[in-house]
């Protein structure tokens, strides 16, 4: 007989790995105990030596689907166990080495206790188990007990318990077990903060057949809903939020309701159905438009999701007349649900019942409420499905707190991102923590949750960071915050510039070392030349960069937000092609189109940028696909749509040139300022495009290299899956962006692996 102890390190908290530990235990004959503390999991086992052997073996090989197993240690201890049984010990305090698992979706399995009429759960909008359900949305701090979840004031029932405590069950010390009987409630208000009686999701259900919205409570965050296919109700929902073309997202019972709106290829349900439930943007049908108006407008793709918790099943079950089991999810359902943060524009969505009355009054009819407080802010993922597999553009619910690995351990560091689709990320030893998706620090509500972010993560890790990283430039809450906080702590602040933070983020991701040539190709941000950078050839080696070359450089027009405007991008493209004589009749339309053209020629008023962002604006109002954009992206995104639709095509042989570094496209221009077909000019530029950056890495990197690619236009998925092509063509090997954003939201990691190499040297 030996006894050893065993640790576990990852994710091993709420993942249900401590009723593992006993199955197995029980299976292998041990005795001893398993408790959760704040490194991880502990054990001690007694038994043979070949069962305990056997055990390390199978936590490994038979790890819970929603853990990540880091490391497993043991050692030899002489405290053999004199019990003849094996236990679920109380956990124990201490400094945190671990991390809570993310939010996950609901599994088959509750959803089945969630539709059996002769069930304890049978409706029940909080049913989950040890393999689903909220973790990092609900938990206050580590070790994860119920005591420091946001279900600490629900004592469970004679029946929960007996589930927690019995050790064939899935809800085996599940923190979040509860049923109708001692768990939260739901209920339904007005837009007066009155009580509904009734039935809540019934209530709610009627509204929404009634164009009414209706404001829910969800894991991470209210969001806003209305039937997806009444036009007056989607209308509405834009009016009230403000959101006069931006694309809202549509929710569907299953993968098969949706391919009646948009083509769903081989795979694609899978990824649809994946415990993290992200939002996924899908090519539209023909028919999509019609069948839901309003919706998505002038944009090829929908983004579609499935639900991920029991109170939008509910929903979608009381739209089917409220059947017995599961086998309606299998088929094709008519109901669809409009889907909104529930939050005015830029802000953080509520969390907090009382504040959405107050934040949302105006915006919702009813209110869906619970009294189960969410105890961290956590918005809806949002992802593209491409030949590369999933490529996420919104990194939160699902994913977040998800460590992604570092190759190296260092000092704590933690960095606060930038001004824009914000994240922060703290590392701690070998793992980088980001944070989920803050938004646009451009208001105070969203600066309280990004200090707010910091906070609770730093409680979580239960340390401190010997350095903060942030943007080098700028004058943001998040940099004059990074001073603030170097100060009152007594550490040392390392600004990094933020193109080198986008490929920095890359080769973090993909534990690449040694020097990589690299294209950051965004919509614009301060060089360290004080011009505004954004199709930059750089070459990044660790903590240091070198700016190779650029895109040539064009002027902007106007203040910061003037110069975003289309038709201005174009006009500069059109003095620089010598046809500024162009502008007053090409954009006769605009008020300003005048004073534009007499600035360019004056060159008051204006300054430099070699931003690709802004070029992919200035082809699109160029061909008259959009002049003045209503909401961030949209230029592109229809351009890239029209690409895409058109197909593929040559590119333009002398579309470019390349020149002491620097890569004009001029030529390109010059052909669009003079193309018919919109969606023909839209497909050349992307060809073009593709093969002039090709061009250009070529002629920087060697045969055989790695290259990165990063920044907003790597979102892109016809310019992504362009270059991914003609590279391998090539001989080069192209690494993006996968499990961190291409854009801004992948830059606090970006920041932490430059300030990490900084301090290893």
């Amino acid at each position: 007989m030996i006894c050893q102890r065993i640790r576990l390190n990852g994710v091993v908290q709420g993942v249900g790995f401590r009723p593992l530990v006993l199955r197995l235990a029980n299976e292998l004959k041990l005795t001893g105990w398993v408790r959760n503390d704040a490194r991880g999991v502990e054990i001690e086992a007694c038994g043979t030596s070949g069962n305990v052997e056997l055990l390390i073996q199978r936590l490994r090989n038979e790890a819970p689907p929603l853990a990540r197993v880091d490391a497993i240690t043991s050692r030899y201890t002489d405290s053999i166990s004199v019990s003849r049984d094996f236990f679920i010990l109380d956990s124990r305090g201490g400094r945190a080495a671990t991390m809570i698992g993310q939010d996950t979706a609901i599994c088959r399995e509750c959803l089945s206790d969630l539709f059996d009429p002769d069930g304890r759960r049978w409706r029940y909008a909080f049913t989950s188990c040890g393999h689903c359900g909220p973790r990092y949305t609900i938990c206050h701090g580590l070790p994860f007990d119920r005591e420091r979840t946001s279900l600490k004031s629900f004592a469970m029932c004679n029946k929960c318990q007996s589930e927690y405590r019995r050790p064939e069950d899935r809800r085996l010390h599940a923190e979040g077990n509860c049923c109708p009987k001692c768990g939260p409630q739901l209920s339904l208000l007005d837009a007066k903060g009155e009580t509904i009686a009734g039935d809540a999701i019934a209530n709610a259900y009627a509204l929404l057949m009634e164009g009414k919205t209706v404001a829910i409570k969800g894991q991470g965050g209210f969001h806003l809903v209305c039937d997806a296919h009444n036009p007056a109700a989607v209308a509405l929902m834009r009016e009230r939020k403000r959101r006069h073309l931006k694309p809202f997202p549509v929710m569907f019972a299953n993968a098969l309701s949706s391919t009646t709106y948009v083509q769903v290829s081989v795979g694609e349900p899978g990824l649809l159905n994946l415990p993290e439930r992200p939002i996924i943007l899908l090519k539209k049908r023909r028919s999509c438009d019609a069948a839901l108006p309003g919706v998505a407008p002038e944009l090829p793709w929908l983004g579609v999701m499935l639900p991920f918790s029991p109170i939008y099943y509910l929903l979608f079950h009381e739209a089917a007349g409220r059947p017995s089991g599961t086998g309606w999810l299998d088929k094709a359902q008519n109901f669809a649900l409009l889907f909104s943060s529930a939050n005015p524009s830029r802000e953080p969505p509520a969390i907090d019942n009382d504040e959405a009355l107050l934040r949302l009054a105006g915006m919702a009819d009813s209110f869906l409420l619970h009294n189960r407080d969410i105890v961290t802010r956590c918005d809806d993922s949002i992802a593209f499905s491409g030949l590369g597999g999933l490529q996420l553009i919104r990194r939160a619910r699902g994913y977040a707190p998800r460590a992604v690995k570092l190759l190296n351990a260092g000092p704590p560091i933690l960095a606060v991102g930038g001004p824009v689709n914000n994240t922060v990320c703290f590392t701690r030893g070998n793992e980088a923590f980001v944070s989920q998706h803050i938004g646009d620090l451009s208001n105070a509500a969203t600066g309280a949750f990004f200090e707010e972010t910091i906070a609770h993560l730093l409680k979580m890790l239960d340390t401190g960071p010997a350095l903060i990283a942030h943007d080098l430039y700028g004058d943001t809450h998040a940099t004059r915050y990074a001073a603030d906080f170097a100060v009152q702590r007594g550490i040392p602040k390392l600004g990094v510039q933020h193109h080198h933070a986008h490929i920095a983020a890359v080769l973090a991701e993909h534990h690449v070392t040694g020097a990589v040539v690299s294209l950051a190709l965004d919509g614009g941000e301060t060089g360290t030349d004080g011009t505004i950078w954004g199709g930059e050839l750089l070459r990044v080696d660790g903590a240091h960069f070198e700016r190779l070359g650029h895109i040539a450089p064009f002027k902007l027009v106007g203040d910061k937000n003037e110069s975003r405007t289309p038709w201005r991008l174009a006009a500069a493209i059109l003095h620089t092609l010598g046809r500024g004589n162009e502008i007053e009749s090409r954009f006769a339309d605009q008020p300003k189109a005048s004073l534009v053209a007499q600035q360019l020629a004056s060159g008051s008023g204006c300054q430099e940028s070699s931003s690709m962002g802004r070029l992919f604006d200035a082809a699109a109002a160029i061909l008259g696909i959009n002049r003045v954009t209503v909401f961030t992206g949209q230029a592109g995104l229809q351009l890239e749509g029209m690409a895409d639709h058109f197909g593929e095509t040559d590119p333009l042989p002398e579309g470019w040139r390349i020149k002491d570094g620097q890569l004009d496209l001029l030529p390109l221009f010059s052909l669009l300022a003079d193309e018919k077909n919109a969606e023909r000019g839209a497909a050349l530029f992307h060809a073009t495009l593709c093969a002039a950056l090709t061009d250009w890495l070529r002629s920087a990197a060697a045969q055989g290299a790695t290259v990165a690619a990063a920044g907003g236009c790597l979102q892109n998925q016809v310019l992504a899956r362009g270059l991914r092509t003609r590279l391998g063509d090539h001989g080069l090997h192209l690494i993006e962006a996968r499990r961190m954003p291409p854009n801004d939201g992948g830059l606090s990691l970006g920041q932490a692996w430059v300030a990490q190499q900084y301090l290893l040297g």
